[in-house]
């Protein structure tokens, strides 16, 4: 069995967060630049739903080794060689194509003792400026708690095998309490993130009591923030697996959804405000090993000796189907918050199309299982770096990559429906033949099952629906999503939901639901309203 290393972060492998000489030599920087601010308000706007936000998210981008960084366990954003971050380069980047930002962030030695856990006021301040370069753009932006739980950083705490697991929720809850007031009033462009690659350490099967605990956070992170009111009783939240693998967080591992009991209860109960992260670097020897001998990759290869054995397009679309039948069908989207491949151009010549060859399918694989994306970037230009830009100079350093990024899922050029009309009446459809129909798959388990349902119009648009579907006998559905059931058992009759209820002639959409006993087969019957 490969053993695939999605996403290693540990220091002791840099390939793709730093180049392993410029680490070296940056670690001993000390002292800390923090910019001001105040807090402002933001517009409250409709939160999406879970399609909505993923397509309105677009293409992501990570602004790696900045505000993470650290010497000798004190956050210091120039510690490992960036500049400091200025709404110029955030400018840049959006002009780019980029939509959202992804903010790894560290907290580790400017968070004070116990039993408050206070984290210092100027690094808060930092945090959120740096925040709102992006925000006020419009842009998406992730903000996390990134090398708080990595083994190899000194002053990191978040550790799912250390002794006194009570310490640590406690000091994680409160530090995590005073994240999310910080940024209690942000619209749903700002998303928060439990944590990174939290995992054991070591790369194989993962262990116990690590993973509960590593659950546990989760719990405690989605409890807190949503606890802390204003936009965060709504704001979507994301939380990982086990490391961020796709595989551990599908498969029979022990990975356990928090649940949202604190919640607004004006966000309908059938949708969710969870969200899944995981990291795709597959395959390893391509894209994060630190050596000439595979410098290609996906179809357009040459040179099969230059090739990985494994991991192409194939094993790609694979993994992103587990998380699209584990989760995206049950209404909670995935984010892919890390993938590319590092620079061995120095090496093979033609690395770089490889590289951008990589970028374009893992984008579009994801667009098409439903999940956005955000690529790695550590601001290193050269060999084994993974930067798109020069920071300093605040350009672009692989267009090739960018296009590649770009063309797999090109920036809507007008905003999705957040907030259906309300007032206005239904315009009538166009002439043509109305009705519907309606097709079931379902991915079933021992004593279980989820359904998803498309719903295609005719050769005339329609403006609500309905279907009904008789479960066989002893079958119950728990819930369901992007549609309103009614019943449990026996026909259940489900109507279409606020914002899905319209579809154009010949257009589909799609709802889901998930059960005891056995699945039910044969096509629904559909009403077009």
């Amino acid at each position: 069995m490969t053993l695939k290393l999605e996403g290693r972060d540990t220091l002791g492998s840099t390939a793709r967060k730093i180049g392993t000489a410029f680490l070296l030599g940056m670690l001993a920087v000390s002292g800390s630049i923090y910019g001001g601010t105040s807090s402002a308000s933001a517009d409250v706007t409709a939160p999406l739903n879970a399609s909505q936000l993923v397509a309105d998210m677009g293409v992501g981008w990570n602004l790696g080794n900045s505000l993470e960084a650290n010497a000798d366990g004190i956050p210091n954003e120039t510690a490992w060689g960036n500049p400091i971050v200025t709404q110029a380069f955030i400018d840049k980047v959006k002009a780019a194509g980029f939509k959202t930002i992804r903010i790894p962030v560290a907290y580790l030695g400017n968070i004070g003792p116990g039993p408050d856990y206070t984290i210092s006021s100027a690094w808060l301040n930092r945090i959120e400026e740096v925040v709102r370069y992006a925000y006020s753009r419009d842009m998406y932006v992730l903000i996390n708690m990134h090398a708080d739980g990595y083994k190899a950083v000194p002053g990191s705490w978040l550790i799912c095998d250390a002794p006194d697991q009570a310490t640590i929720r406690d000091k994680y809850q409160k530090v995590w309490r005073q994240i999310a007031t910080k940024f209690q009033s942000y619209d749903d462009h700002l998303i928060l993130e439990s944590m990174n690659e939290n995992f054991d350490g070591q790369f194989g099967t993962p262990t116990q009591p690590c993973y509960s605990n590593i659950n546990t956070y989760n719990q405690i992170f989605v409890d807190t923030v949503r606890q802390t009111g204003g936009n965060n009783s709504s704001r979507w939240l994301l939380t990982p697996g086990w490391n961020t693998n796709i595989d551990h967080t599908t498969g029979n591992y022990g990975y356990v959804l928090p649940t949202d009991q604190y919640r607004s209860p004006t966000i309908p109960s059938n949708e969710q405000r969870i969200m899944i992260s995981v990291h795709y670097y597959d395959p390893w020897d391509f894209s994060g090993t630190e050596d000439g001998t595979i410098t290609q990759w996906g179809p357009n290869a040459t040179d099969p000796a230059k090739t990985s054995t494994w991991g192409q397009e194939d094993f790609l679309d694979g993994q992103l189907k587990k998380m699209y039948d584990t989760f995206v069908v049950r209404g909670y989207p995935v984010f892919v918050g890390e993938y590319g491949s590092i620079d061995k151009t120095s090496f093979d010549s033609s690395n770089n199309k490889y590289r951008a060859d990589f970028a374009r399918a893992v984008v579009a694989t994801a667009k098409k299982y439903g999940a956005a994306t955000a690529y790695w970037d550590n601001g290193w230009n050269g060999q084994y770096g993974h930067g798109l830009f020069n920071r300093t100079a605040v350009s672009v350093t692989q267009q090739g990559i960018i296009d590649a990024i770009m063309s797999a899922n090109p920036p809507s050029t007008s905003p999705p429906t957040t907030v259906p009309p309300s007032t206005s009446p239904p315009t009538s459809p166009p002439a043509g033949t109305p009705g519907c129909t309606a097709t079931i798959s379902s991915n079933a388990w021992t004593g279980g099952f989820v359904t998803t349902v498309k719903v295609a119009a005719g050769t005339a648009a329609m403006n609500s629906w309905t279907t009904s579907i008789t479960l066989p006998t002893g079958t119950a559905i728990a819930n369901s999503w992007n549609a309103q059931a009614t019943g449990t058992s026996g026909t259940v009759h489900f109507a279409n939901a606020s914002y899905n209820g319209r579809i154009p002639a010949g257009g589909t959409t799609e709802f889901g639901f998930q059960g005891t006993g056995t699945p039910p087969t044969g096509a629904p019957a559909c009403t077009a309203g």
